[in-house]
């Protein structure tokens, strides 16, 4: 792996020009969006940097094959020929993800079976001995991607996603994905030059990850385990560097990350994995309804928030919604207010004009994460000054 490659990081729907951009920040080169995945050049250093740093990347791939599969000959044969003891060790266990629309197989489980006695069959060849298959907690991850005839294998560097963190030790009935709520705040603009506010912080995800825009705290500098720290050519020296400069560059922040929950035990589980992710200095947290607040700071005001959506918890959507649009216009001049939802209907409650709609989804809910503009005064006020 000397040198630049081609890698790809996957994404969610609608996260690929965030991500994008996010690589080009980090010094990635011939950055290339796809459906929920970007492509990119960049070194094993590099790779180590992406998997440290991007917050709305699920998984860092690097592909080492692709070949062409009109029979399942052809996908045993390919795999196999790989030298698969150059890239780990036969005490290592291994687990492979395939994902596939393809015109010769219809079970991605025969696929990942036929791909797995490939790389079983070559170690016992070179080796005489062979790596265990771990489905839950394997030391390497191994992707396979079919789409019509063609396939491609890569090794998958991050293991588990890299939506979990690290720091989430306790969680209420709907969390939101690190990954989406980082999209999110990143899709708003949210930079850390005011204050912030999630007014329904629920375990707090959104505003940890607020606070770690802020003061650019690496994304995942909280995990203990990337798969490629298992690579037979993983760099020890050279992955300590990388992390060290990634901790460099961590700055302060001179402004307050507020956030609000009704229910005592979701700011209790809110406290606690602030505390764990080293944040809790930067994070305000108090139990208060939002429907009886006011905007806490004099200055502009950023708030991003996951109301419920009326799926997982049972509420009157319709009269809710409108108890959203009604705090945001009498207690919230000069906010911006961003928040997501998947209840359209209710979403025309609010009874104010969103600047901005953008589709994501959050797990399979289609949604929009929507922008309200919170002028101080009116707006036709503010238009003539």
């Amino acid at each position: 792996m000397a040198g630049n490659f081609r890698m790809s990081a996957k994404t969610f729907y609608g996260l690929e020009p965030v991500l994008a951009q996010e690589l080009r920040n980090l010094g990635a080169g011939r950055v290339e969006e796809g459906p929920r995945i970007v492509s990119f050049d960049g070194d094993l250093g590099f790779l180590y940097k992406a998997n440290l740093c991007l917050r709305t990347a699920l998984r860092v791939l690097r592909p080492i094959k692709t070949f062409q599969v009109y029979h399942v000959k052809d996908l045993y044969d390919q795999v196999y020929v790989l030298d698969w003891p150059s890239y780990f060790d036969s005490d290592k266990t291994f687990a492979i993800d395939t994902t596939m629309n393809s015109r010769v197989f219809n079970n991605s489980m025969f696929v990942s079976q036929k791909a797995k006695d490939a790389i079983v069959d070559k170690f016992r060849s070179v080796e005489r001995k062979r790596p265990n298959v771990n489905s839950q907690n394997p030391d390497i991850r191994i992707n396979i991607h079919l789409f019509k005839n063609t396939c491609t294998v890569s090794l998958d560097s991050s293991g588990e996603s890299l939506h979990q963190r690290g720091y989430r030790i306790a969680t209420n009935i709907a969390p939101i994905n690190e990954v989406l709520a980082a999209g999110m705040l990143l899709l708003s603009r949210w930079d850390g030059q005011s204050d912030f506010l999630d007014p329904m912080c629920g375990s707090g995800t959104i505003l940890i990850e607020a606070a770690m825009i802020a003061c650019n705290v690496p994304a995942n500098i909280n995990r203990e385990r990337f798969s490629f720290l298992d690579w037979k050519d993983f760099d020890k020296e050279l992955y300590e560097k990388i992390r060290s400069a990634s901790l460099k560059k961590i700055r302060p922040f001179e402004h307050k990350i507020i956030g609000y929950d009704k229910a005592p035990s979701a700011i209790r589980k809110a406290q606690e994995n602030v505390d764990k992710a080293n944040l809790s200095e930067f994070i305000e947290l108090a139990r208060k309804d939002f429907f009886r607040t006011e905007k806490p700071v004099e200055s502009l005001l950023h708030m991003v928030f996951n109301p419920p959506y009326g799926e997982r918890l049972t509420i009157d959507a319709d009269l809710f919604y409108e108890k959203i649009g009604d705090t945001l216009k009498q207690g919230y001049p000069g906010t911006n207010a961003w928040f997501l939802t998947s209840n359209m209907e209710a979403l025309k409650r609010v009874g104010l004009k969103p600047t901005r709609r953008i589709k994501l989804f959050n797990a399979k809910l289609e949604s929009r994460l929507v922008h309200y503009e919170m002028y101080e005064g009116s707006r036709k006020k503010n238009k003539t000054e």
